[in-house]
């Protein structure tokens, strides 16, 4: 969660920053070079699959780029905010948001224009004026390279929430993020989980408030079809066999991590807070380089759903509370099934 600036952050940050500061330079050669090379494309580049170089060169500059404007306007907001009290604060908060909403405004632009990215949302996101009075917890499948942006854009951007975010902590390498979120309400997760991760997590949504909306992504990282075999492996082995007869039968899906997800459950039904669940398709086949190189430009938009449930919706005893979440899961799961055009799959025997 935000907190005061430790040692190892600092140290962290002498190395990060200085890294962003040199790949910048490496990043504009890199497309330099890309453009010299660019009629070798012409040639040999298949019809509407041509500069995919150009186009990913040009946006790992503009990442970089957007990274490092974000640094530089994180410390003029922390010189505009200097001093203590609440007010200043409140305001040092407003400010970071501002901040993260223009990069992600940014990124998503620049998607749009390199890789014909096109975002379908049913129903559409509310607007800024329409936002619920409560906070909001929302579960997210992860799925695909730039979802989470998307999706933190879209609440942002669109719905004009404030978004406090659960991500993994090899993320603090990335010095905008690690800057502008350390001073926002969030909880980076270590690889391996610690003692106190989901009190975190339960501390968050429990002090959401109106306007603001934590962000959970309860399969604890990208889906591929390995990570869905040892999901369900793990499950068997730890004597879950319940759980891995769903997840078997989820297979666009990773079967959730029950601690963290159970924790934000907890805390919303405290806050009061409404629980919406996001379902998408459309960059889940991006899972390599090679399929990454193969993809661009994206030829099909990406599509998303999402519904919302009411705190009172929640069960209070831990076992229903796990098949309720396994349950909206599913619905996840079948949702991509039917735009794929999917038949459901039969039912297998539970032990």
């Amino acid at each position: 969660m935000s907190g005061a600036v430790g040692p190892r952050d600092v140290a962290r940050r002498c190395v990060s920053v200085p890294a962003l500061v040199v790949l910048i330079p490496v990043a504009a050669a890199l497309l330099l070079v890309t453009v010299v090379l660019a009629p070798l494309s012409l040639l040999f580049g298949r019809s509407g699959r041509r500069w995919q170089p150009q186009r990913l060169a040009l946006y790992a500059l503009m990442y970089l780029v957007a990274d490092l404007a974000g640094v530089l306007a994180a410390g003029v907001v922390r010189l505009r905010c200097l001093g203590g009290g609440r007010e200043r604060e409140e305001r040092l908060t407003t400010l970071n948001y501002r901040v993260l909403e223009r990069l992600l405004a940014f990124l998503v632009a620049c998607s749009r224009r390199l890789f014909s990215l096109r975002v379908e949302v049913d129903p559409p996101i509310p607007s800024i004026t329409d936002r619920p009075r409560d906070g909001m917890v929302v579960f997210a499948r992860h799925a695909g390279p730039g979802d989470s942006i998307l999706l933190v854009h879209g609440l942002l951007c669109e719905a004009g929430l404030r978004p406090q975010v659960v991500l993994k902590q090899f993320l603090r390498w990335d010095p905008c993020l690690d800057i502008v979120l350390s001073r926002l309400p969030h909880c980076f997760v270590p690889r391996r989980a610690e003692a106190g991760t989901s009190d975190a997590i339960g501390a968050l949504a429990a002090g959401l408030h109106p306007g603001e909306a934590l962000v959970v992504f309860p399969e604890g990282g990208n889906f591929t079809e390995r990570r869905r075999r040892r999901a369900i492996g793990w499950l068997n082995r730890t004597g879950q066999f319940r759980r891995a007869a769903r997840a078997r039968r989820q297979q666009h899906v990773l079967p959730p991590r029950m601690e963290g997800s159970l924790a934000a459950l907890s805390g919303a039904g405290d806050a009061g807070a409404a629980v919406v669940f996001v379902a998408h398709t459309g960059l889940d086949h991006i899972d390599s380089p090679t399929r990454l190189w193969q993809s661009i430009p994206l030829r099909e938009a990406v599509r998303a759903t999402w519904w919302s449930l009411p705190d009172h919706a929640i069960p209070a005893e831990r076992p229903a509370r796990e098949s309720w979440l396994t349950d909206q899961w599913s619905r996840v799961d079948a949702w991509i099934a039917h735009e794929w055009n999917e038949p459901a799959p039969a039912p297998p025997a539970v032990p």
